[in-house]
């Protein structure tokens, strides 16, 4: 049996598709726009990745250096890693919506919910925070571009993992946080938690590490960028359940507003178009209908009946 907060979750049964799909792709516009929109000024992405990579420094914490130049000098790690950094993303986390919409729809909403909120804490994340990744600082910085290194063996150009030509359509400067780990760690939690087959559960175990030593080694993430998407995940999944029940109150006052601000009329029309019609006309006590005989066989207006009541044939 579904505990309370698990029924809550649940919101009755599978959502409907045709609302769901709506929502996930008006929410995945938003991602998308929201990385356009806030692009933010080259000088001032540069300065925040610089200052995110002198914290590292100081804290000894620069494990992309070391990625970066074995994914560079390793093309049978470097190509397998750029295209699992330009498809993955797009792919797999869909992939999970759908396996959990279809087979799992009492633990869907709770982690959709989950899912959106996070998305939507990494859009504010790329606006307030502009950065630049490591592969677009300075050479002097010691990185490279795998992705443009690796350009020809796949469909992305030289601008992160945009198409050949649509470059423009992406913004280079939303690396904090990395939601690419933040959704990688969605979707390997969910398959763990949720998954009935050993393999399943193992290899959503390794997806989310794998994809964080992706996008430090392909130089389009830091450290502190991978601990930032994982964090943004974290407080998705703390806030879902608190909106899921805002949203359900909300719901039910609406439905339970619907239900009683009908038009006065609407019972009574359908209590007639049922049948019952003296449900809505009754009268008081000696009081009768134009044409309705009574029991000693006249109508109210007087017409003769074919019976007479006792007592009038007494007198």
């Amino acid at each position: 049996m579904l505990s309370a907060a698990r029924r809550t979750a649940a919101g009755g049964g599978r959502p409907r598709w045709w609302a769901e799909l709506p929502l996930l792709a008006a929410v995945y516009l938003a991602y998308t726009a929201g990385r356009l929109l806030a692009r933010g000024d080259v000088h001032t992405a540069t300065g925040n990745g610089t200052a995110l990579l002198r914290l590292e420094r100081a804290l000894r914490l620069t494990p992309e250096s070391a990625l970066n130049r074995l994914f560079t000098t390793t093309p049978a790690l470097g190509i397998p890693a750029a295209f699992a950094y330009a498809a993955l993303h797009y792919l797999v986390t869909p992939a999970v919506l759908v396996w959990l919409w279809r087979r799992r729809p009492e633990d869907y909403r709770i982690l959709r919910s989950g899912l959106l909120i996070a998305t939507l804490i990494g859009l504010a994340g790329f606006t307030l925070f502009p950065t630049a990744p490591p592969r677009l600082l300075d050479a002097g910085h010691g990185f490279t571009d795998s992705m443009a290194q690796y350009a020809d063996r796949g469909w992305w150009g030289g601008e992160a993992s945009a198409p050949r030509g649509l470059g423009g359509l992406t913004n280079q400067y939303a690396a904090m946080p990395s939601l690419h780990v933040g959704w990688a760690l969605w979707c390997g939690a969910a398959v763990w938690r949720l998954a009935p087959s050993r393999v399943a559960r193992t290899l959503a175990a390794a997806y989310p590490v794998a994809i964080a030593l992706v996008v430090m080694g392909t130089a389009n993430h830091y450290l502190l960028d991978v601990l930032a998407g994982a964090a943004v995940m974290g407080v998705g999944a703390l806030l879902a359940r608190p909106f899921l029940r805002r949203t359900d109150a909300l719901r039910a006052r609406a439905a339970g507003a619907g239900a009683h601000g009908g038009p006065p009329g609407d019972a009574y029309r359908g209590r007639v178009q049922g049948g019952d019609v003296s449900a809505g006309c009754e009268t008081s006590a000696g009081e009768r209908f134009p044409r309705q005989p009574t029991r000693g066989g006249r109508s109210a207006d007087g017409a003769a009946g074919a019976e007479t009541e006792p007592a009038a044939a007494a007198h």
